[in-house]
Formats: C-alpha cells, structure tokens, sequence
C-alpha cells in the first residue's frame, strides 16, 4: 500500500519487523476469502520468512513474536487472540478501517470464524499516541458524527488521559461500546479514580452530565 512506503517504511529500524510487516502483506494479498488474516502458527511455519529470521543470539521464537508486536504497537497490523480447542491462537490483520470493523463484529459475535471461538482482547496502542478519536476507532469501532460529538463534550468534562484509560478498561472487559465507557467516567467523577485523581474533575460545570444529555445514565 502507499501509506505503508511513504509513512510507516522510513519509521521502521528494525530489520525483523520490516520483513516480517512485508511478509504479512504478501500473504494476505496471496489469500482469498473474508475476512484475510494471517496466523502466529502460519508465520512460524513459513520457511522463507523463518529463514530470514534466524539469528544466533536470540530463538526464532522470540524474534518473530517481538517483530510483530512492534508492528502492532506501530498500528500496522492489527492483533487479535482466539482459541482452537481451548488453546490461544493469535491471529493478525492489516489495520484498515475495513479490518477494524471486521474484529469488532468477531468480539461481539456477529461473525464467527470456523474452529475459533474469542478471547478476551488487548488494548491496541500506537507508538506515537493516537487523538481520541483514533483511539476509539482502532479500540472501540466505527466513528459516527453522534459518537464523535459525544467524544468532544467528553473531553469538556474529563481529563483526556481518563478518556484513553476509559476506553482501555472496557476493552480489557470486552465491552467495546460508548455507552459502557460514559459509565466508567460516571463513575470515576463520583468514586475517584484509582490513581488517585481529584474525582470532581470537569473543566465546565462538574455536574454537566448530570443535568445534560447524560443525566438519564447517572446513578447518584
């Protein structure tokens, strides 16, 4: 893809992830069907990508797993962990808009894939830190003018970092929507949060949720 060779190539230093990221592509331009994935156990059975990768000092295995995490923290691929017969299975995708909303459909079980049930997921987190908005769609789904509006009164009444911790607790659940997250900030304003945060925090009126459009969610 373009994007990859005019931005993500000239960040990349590292000599096992750019091969690995470039045998990922091959592959899954090679692949037919929906969605395209690619699997840990297909990387690892590849001779040619694990040819390439073999160094003295460090196992294979250590090499292609630190290879694709990074890739992942870049936010070019896109990690997701299943289970095939009760054993974890990682699976990987190209980050695209497309791809994002295919994960969010495994996670809330709208699409199956054959042999493979879901796991809980992990946060997905870029080297350089995302704005909101990106954030949510790499983590959560799909931006709508409603939740993007939803997002900008949010950032009125909350630090930004307990927006991002917001939305990596419900990813850690698994309750990847926007209702579940105002709930966590609900409660962080009312409780404290565990780091300690003034728990009235708000840049307007601290009661803003409560008498707005969010009052209907507030439990006093």
């Amino acid at each position: 893809p373009n994007l990859f060779f005019s931005t993500l190539l000239p960040q990349i230093n590292d000599i096992a992830e750019l091969k690995t990221t470039l045998h990922i592509f091959g592959t899954l331009y090679r692949k037919r069907g929906y969605p395209r994935f690619v699997s840990y156990n297909e990387l690892l059975g590849n001779k040619s990508l694990v040819s390439s990768l073999r160094e003295t000092t460090r196992p294979l295995d250590e090499v292609l797993r630190n290879a694709l995490e990074m890739a992942t923290k870049r936010g070019t691929i896109l990690h997701l962990v299943l289970s095939r017969d009760e054993v974890p299975e990682d699976i990987y995708f190209l980050n695209t808009v497309a791809n994002r909303q295919t994960i969010a459909k495994i996670q809330s079980g709208e699409l199956s894939l054959s042999g493979l049930k879901t796991e809980r997921q992990a946060y997905i987190e870029t080297e350089e830190q995302p704005d909101l908005f990106t954030l949510y769609e790499q983590n959560i789904g799909m931006l709508t003018p409603m939740i993007a509006e939803e997002l900008r009164d949010a950032e009125k009444l909350y630090p930004e970092t307990w927006i991002k911790d917001a939305i990596k607790e419900a990813v850690s659940l698994n309750k990847r929507n926007w209702r579940y997250i105002t709930r966590i900030l609900e409660r962080w304003s009312v409780e404290g949060k565990s780091d300690g945060t003034y728990r009235r925090y708000s840049k307007t009126d601290p009661d803003k949720y409560i008498k707005g459009k969010y009052g209907h969610m507030v439990r006093r």
